[in-house]
């Protein structure tokens, strides 16, 4: 089992220890018309509650530094461009971020390696407070994070600080993008572009009506060791499975713990972990066959019945697991299709 730094994220996915990012607003008017603009400026002053407190912001920020890349992602969903941003480290392309986010950036006009590109700074280790300080930010976003008190006291020493909205990663990905909203003196747009990827989300789950009629355990399988790590309704996997109208299997709720969003269970008991799908992450190189010969794994009833559904790939599963306005719509045409496949095998099985 491993547990690496930003453990809410991606809990047992990965040793690579997964990097914070920064970034801030472009000045340049690319990312909005004079209407919004004036719309914005008269949202002010606002205040967002979040762990810590609250966060009174008097006028609209003229730059944002954000720490976690899901904040990176809110901020550019809203159409504004990051001054700077740490390079991805799992999950990362060529570019050392990713395609949703590159997407964005090029509708934007500021595609990375170009003039209004953001700037990449390493924050592998850590929150990365020097290259922060010298984008002289006058507003930290940190709505979707791990911040500690410390951390969050240390940050406020260079610009007011919107702290995490819930503890350690598990905020819903619809929280964050209000709070950076309203931060933004765009809670109207905010509010709308999660209308819109709900409803996209909804419509995948309505296209393919096997989903409304299978259970779901969200879990993560590590056939060299024989952990099995499961998770709740507090984390974005199993949020992601239920918005496209599954149920997850009683078995969850009935042996998680308290505002926890994961738990293990020993792989003697993997034969009890009833659901017609089982999506999990696997360890690059492992394969779903490793799981069904491996003499506890493969009796997880779903990897009997063809309803287990594996991503392998560490964009997918950092798409899924980071869950943001921009990560999901990527996500939906990629991973849907499996877990529907692996439904209408499990349907079929009985």
């Amino acid at each position: 089992m491993e547990l690496t730094r930003r453990s809410a994220l991606l809990a047992f996915a990965t040793t690579a220890a997964l990097g914070l990012s920064a970034c801030a607003t472009s000045t340049t008017g690319t990312s909005s018309s004079s209407a919004s603009a004036s719309s914005a400026t008269a949202a002010f002053p606002v205040t967002v509650k979040h762990i810590y407190g609250e966060t009174v912001i008097d006028a609209a920020p003229a730059k944002i530094a954000t720490v976690s890349w899901v904040n990176a992602d809110v901020v550019l969903a809203l159409g504004v461009v990051p001054a700077g941003m740490a390079k991805d480290a799992w999950g990362q392309n060529a570019y050392n971020s990713t395609d949703w986010k590159d997407a964005k950036l090029k509708e934007l006009g500021a595609e990375i390696g170009s003039d209004n590109a953001p700037v990449q700074y390493d924050e592998a280790d850590g929150i990365n407070f020097d290259e922060i300080a010298k984008l002289q930010p006058d507003l930290i976003v940190a709505a979707y994070s791990g911040l500690t008190q410390e951390e969050y006291t240390k940050l406020s020493k260079i610009a007011k600080v919107i702290g995490p909205v819930a503890a350690a990663y598990t905020a819903p990905w619809q929280d964050s993008t209000l709070a950076i909203g309203q931060a933004l003196g765009k809670e109207s747009e905010a509010k709308a572009l999660i209308e819109t990827v709900e409803k996209q989300l909804t419509d995948a789950g309505e296209a393919n009506p096997v989903l409304k009629e299978s259970t779901y355990i969200a879990g993560n399988l590590e056939p060299a060791t024989g952990g099995i790590n499961i998770y709740t309704s507090g984390d974005n996997r199993s949020r992601f499975l239920s918005s496209l109208g599954m149920t997850e299997s009683p078995i969850v709720e009935a042996n998680k713990e308290a505002d926890a969003f994961y738990f293990n269970w020993s792989a003697e008991r993997a034969d009890e972990l009833a659901a017609d799908v089982f999506f999990t992450w696997l360890p690059e190189g492992t394969t779903v066959d490793d799981v069904k010969n491996d003499s506890l794994l493969g009796q997880i009833p779903a990897a009997k019945t063809g309803g287990l559904v594996a991503e392998s790939s560490q964009a997918l599963t950092l798409a899924v697991s980071a869950s943001s306005p921009l990560s999901l719509p990527w996500a939906l045409d990629q991973v849907v299709p499996n877990i529907v496949k692996g439904a209408e095998a499990a349907k079929a099985a009985k």
